[in-house]
């Protein structure tokens, strides 16, 4: 017998050769008809593969992102066998699950795949999952592997052979097709109901644009074709949210070739956006306590390199800006913590002056490759609500809290109510990645964890996610769509204090080092209206909104009344604006709805003798006639009800 722990931390006794299937039907046989992946003491293994020693035992279903993984992942095969049906000389590459669906990349030769052919593919792959075919999984010697593939003349899985290990390879089979691969599928293909062809892209073999160029297949799966058609909605409303397409509509951003790429050029609307983002930021921030500062866009090399960042990022970075003054470097700055280091040392500190916090609204820079760069969610110049906490090791605990209280201030100001926070570690097998002891990084991480349990946080943790210099707290925020973005992060650091020779005078009058942490509850000032953008779909809180009021005199006979309800609103400091187009007052309130403008004020005769407005509400349509001051009382009430102080 054999004992298996389950995560609840139950344990319970099976057979030796008992597999997960078998252990799941020992719960239930509901359990049993949804599991579809399994993983064994943190590797992943067939749900039919024998279990022959003691160990842990996770089970997943479709509904876990490792259910998905296998189960896309099988997809992939399945995908793979329907081309060869069609393409029987296409030659195989690599196959993965991805984070919504799979590919599947392909040398075709001369043949192309166009969309007219994805509904027939689709039918025939539905065909082949139909034969309830089961993966098996062989291990294959290095010779027998080349050998087969040599046989198909596909130089590209013998390349990747190559690379192995003798007795690391092996082979899945399923019905009449056989691929290299590592393993990690669903127990047979009949449990893939409903699939779409996304779409056919090129790709260089192994991303290198010296080698070939390769077919790329996107598609994506699922147990239910009702899971197929809310997906594909929810493409199509994620369409309509799409933040470039928003803020093109909303005249919020813009970008220009003679700019250059992913540097977005902020248009008036969406400046006074970010303005008001950051008030509103440095408002709770004076609160708790931060101070201003502003550094330069660049920075002599030197510094990057003493910080680590020029080492681990260099080739990210822009390149070195030279000077008339020989051997003299400077970088457009890559990050904002290297210059804070140096603002904390220009003068001694006691540990009474701790904790000092700056804070910075400060842009950097990073050389992304074009074809990663994607409106304001991947751009080379991006500005950060940076800030930097020097604190001793007795005030970390307190301070990491208050930032995270800081973090939960800004989602619940901002609507986003659903999120996991992650923290994010070392990646234990390749510790070259990171700088630092082995100490300091177990007390960081420690203390990341603790401030987790204490506050309540639902989070897991991310091995390998860290960053060079210090484990953190990344916040994974669902949208509207209920798709995740990391916006958030709180970061310990013991290093760059080290490197740069911060100190402080102690109690003992000795000098000791202080902790650094470093946090950015927005993350990046564009990656966050981007999400915000598509979370709202641009319909944003009122007080944050570009224009939260439009008038609409019905003719030009009450523009000097419409100019006198501006004035009473601007003294309320509400943002209103007249529409004094020569329009009827219907395309009049048709464009306010198409703008999101969240009210519409209409004047005329009536409102002008009785001192009123006529108010009609984004999407809801009439609200009814008020006086200007129950108007302006009415808009307080709603922005009160999501812009409440930090405490």
């Amino acid at each position: 017998m054999i004992k298996i722990t389950l995560p609840d931390g139950s344990v319970k006794e099976f057979e030796v050769d008992s597999t997960a299937i078998d252990v799941a039907k020992s719960i239930s046989e509901g359990l049993a008809r949804n599991v579809i992946s399994a993983s064994f003491n943190g590797s992943t293994i067939e749900t039919t593969t024998p279990l022959t020693t003691d160990g842990s035992l996770v089970l997943y279903t479709f509904n876990d992102k490792e259910g998905k993984k296998a189960f896309w992942h099988s997809s992939a095969h399945v995908l793979a066998q329907t081309i060869l049906e069609f393409y029987p000389n296409a030659k195989l590459t690599i196959g993965p699950a991805i984070d919504n669906g799979f590919y599947y990349d392909l040398d075709l030769g001369e043949d192309i795949i166009s969309e007219k052919k994805f509904p027939e593919i689709e039918k025939k792959f539905l065909e082949l999952a139909r034969e309830k075919a089961e993966f098996k999984m062989r291990e294959v010697s290095k010779t027998d592997a080349i050998a087969y593939y040599e046989s198909k003349n596909n130089e590209y899985k013998v390349e990747l052979i190559e690379g192995l290990q003798d007795g690391d390879i092996t082979f899945c089979d399923h019905s009449n097709f056989t691929d290299l691969c590592r393993g990690g599928h669903i127990p047979n293909t009949g449990l893939i109901k409903a699939i779409k062809i996304m779409n056919v892209a090129g790709a260089y073999w192994r991303g290198n644009e010296k080698n070939n160029q390769l077919t790329r297949i996107y598609g994506i799966s699922f147990p239910k074709q009702k899971q197929l058609k809310e997906y594909l909605e929810l493409l199509e409303e994620a369409k309509k949210r799409d933040h470039r397409k928003l803020g093109k509509e909303l005249e919020l951003f813009t970008f220009s070739q003679k700019v250059g790429q992913g540097l977005p050029l902020w248009l008036p609307k969406g400046a006074a956006l970010r303005s008001r983002l950051e008030d509103f930021l440095k408002k709770a921030q004076k609160k708790a306590g931060y101070e201003m500062v502003m550094t330069p866009h660049i920075g002599q090399k030197d510094l990057y390199v003493t910080s680590g960042h020029y080492a681990k990022y260099g080739e990210d970075s822009f390149q070195p800006i030279t000077t008339p003054k020989m051997d003299e470097e400077f970088l457009l700055k890559p990050m904002n913590c290297p210059h804070h280091c140096e603002i904390y040392a220009h003068k001694p500190y006691s540990y009474k002056d701790l904790p000092i916090r700056y804070a910075e609204f400060g842009t950097v820079y990073r050389y992304e490759q074009s074809g990663e760069l994607h409106g304001l969610t991947r751009v080379r110049g991006f500005t950060q609500d940076d800030a930097h906490i020097f604190c001793t090791p007795e005030q970390l605990d307190s301070e990491f809290k208050n930032v995270i209280d800081l973090v939960l201030y800004v989602f619940g100001s901002l609507g986003f109510k659903d999120f996991t926070a992650q923290v994010s570690v070392r990646d234990m097998e390749n510790l070259n990645k990171y700088i630092g002891d082995k100490e300091t990084w177990e007390i960081a991480e420690n203390a990341i964890i603790n401030a987790a349990k204490d506050k309540g946080l639902d989070f897991i943790i991310e091995e390998g996610e860290a960053a060079f210099y210090g484990p953190k707290l990344d916040f994974m925020v669902k949208d509207a769509l209920g798709r995740s973005w990391q916006l958030g992060t709180i970061q310990v650091d013991y290093n760059l204090p080290k490197r740069f020779e911060l100190t402080y005078k102690g109690s003992d009058n000795q000098l000791h080092r202080p902790v650094m942490i470093h946090r950015a509850p927005f993350g990046s000032m564009e990656r966050f209206i981007a999400v915000l953008l598509e979370h709202t779909g641009g319909k944003f809180p009122l007080w944050l909104t570009p224009e939260q009021v439009i008038i609409l005199p019905i003719s030009e006979k009450y523009q000097k009344y419409a100019e006198k309800v501006l004035h009473l609103l601007e003294n309320s400091e509400i943002r209103a604006q007249i529409d004094d187009r020569n329009e009827k007052t219907g395309r009049k309130i048709r464009d306010a709805e198409v703008n999101k403008i969240p009210f519409m004020v209409i004047v005329g005769e009536k409102e002008q003798d009785d001192n009123t407005v006529s108010v009609r509400k984004h999407g809801e349509g009439d609200v009814g006639t008020l006086s200007i001051e129950e108007f302006v009382s009415l808009i307080s009430e709603e922005v009160n009800k999501t812009l409440v102080p930090f405490k």
